[in-house]
């Protein structure tokens, strides 16, 4: 493939597309990445499980107008098999999906729920130093009093794979705190080659889904097992938290709004300006409506109306649970 205009490393962008509700969530982000960063349409890979033992049923996009639109903007479909996930752990997809991409080339991934309403081509990515999204929040682990704190889970972890936690420590942040040690939200990784990422990503999560160990032994690791393992990836690779210059993504450049309700609840005018323009095309249109979250907070305008009014962007609940209660109170909760 052709390298990028802006004369960056050039890279490839992939995000998982299925059945269901991510179709639509893909098409929104094609839309929006080909309205915002054109140089990176034609470097977008649409990875689908394909149908097999681990799914009740085909898991592709059996809808072909989709899959044209999809294509339309430049997208390119490959397909990935499901060897340890699948529907039981569908977070497991963005895992397993890294096989498909050209091996060697670098790769940035990002989940299918996210807008790009920025020049993403410009993002100065060192692919030699990989990271991910700090946009979390401590959902894991849950420390228990006289077994295990934050630093012994972690450390456990770490010391598991002959990782050194010292280079991923925050000093500047208090002994035992969650923020001190290295916690990624999924929803955006990059590295330098996707297969070994993804072979690496495979190997450490499977490790701890079918021997947690004594330290995790009270752990949840439904959903958190992708991110319980993805700070481990970074750090085997030699990276670590996103730095100033990736401060774009989550910022003004992307947005992971997880759900449209949230995207309306809490993200910025501009996110929501570039939903509405993008969506407002005619033959996009024509095929989100069929989604009952477009169809009513977007095409009907209830998003503006009736969800946008309930929060203060410049005072926002410090946990999303709480906006999402608020959201599914008030009958808004549409995915």
């Amino acid at each position: 493939m052709t390298g990028q205009t802006t004369g960056r490393q050039a890279f490839n962008i992939v995000i998982v597309a299925q059945a269901g509700r991510l179709q639509y969530e893909a098409l929104v982000f094609a839309a929006s990445l080909a309205a915002h960063a054109p140089a990176l349409a034609q470097r977008l890979y649409l990875a689908e499980p394909l149908p097999g033992p681990r799914w009740p049923g085909d898991p592709r996009i059996g809808n072909p107008a989709v899959r044209e639109a999809l294509e339309g903007f430049g997208a390119r479909f490959v397909s990935f098999e499901n060897r340890h996930f699948g529907a039981s752990y569908p977070y497991g997809n963005k895992i397993e999906a890294l096989a498909a991409l050209p091996a060697g080339e670098p790769f940035v991934f990002f989940d299918t729920d996210t807008l790009v309403t920025g020049p993403l081509d410009r993002v100065p990515f060192d692919f030699t130093r990989p990271s991910a999204s700090a946009r979390v929040e401590p959902t894991w682990p849950e420390p228990q009093n006289y077994v295990a704190d934050y630093d012994s889970i972690w450390r456990a972890l770490y010391g598991r794979f002959g990782l050194d936690i010292g280079p991923t420590i925050d000093p500047a942040q208090p002994a035992d705190y969650w923020k001190r040690y290295m916690y990624f939200n999924a929803g955006w990784f990059f590295g330098a080659c996707p297969v070994e990422f993804g072979r690496r990503f495979a190997d450490y999560a499977v490790a701890i889904r079918n021997d947690p160990g004594d330290m995790l032994a009270a752990q949840s690791l439904d959903p958190w097992l992708d991110q319980v393992a993805l700070p481990l990836v970074i750090a085997s690779f030699g990276g670590g938290r996103p730095g100033p210059e990736l401060a774009g993504l989550d910022g003004d450049i992307t947005c992971h709004y997880r759900a449209l309700p949230l995207l309306y609840a809490r993200e910025s005018d501009r996110a929501v300006d570039v939903l509405e323009e993008v969506t407002a095309d005619k033959a996009l249109k024509r095929l989100l409506r069929d989604w009952e979250p477009a169809k009513k907070l977007v095409y009907q305008g209830k998003g503006r109306q009736k969800v946008r009014p309930l929060f203060d962007r410049a005072d926002l609940p410090p946990r999303e649970q709480v906006i999402r209660n608020t959201i599914k109170r008030e009958g808004w909760w549409l995915r």
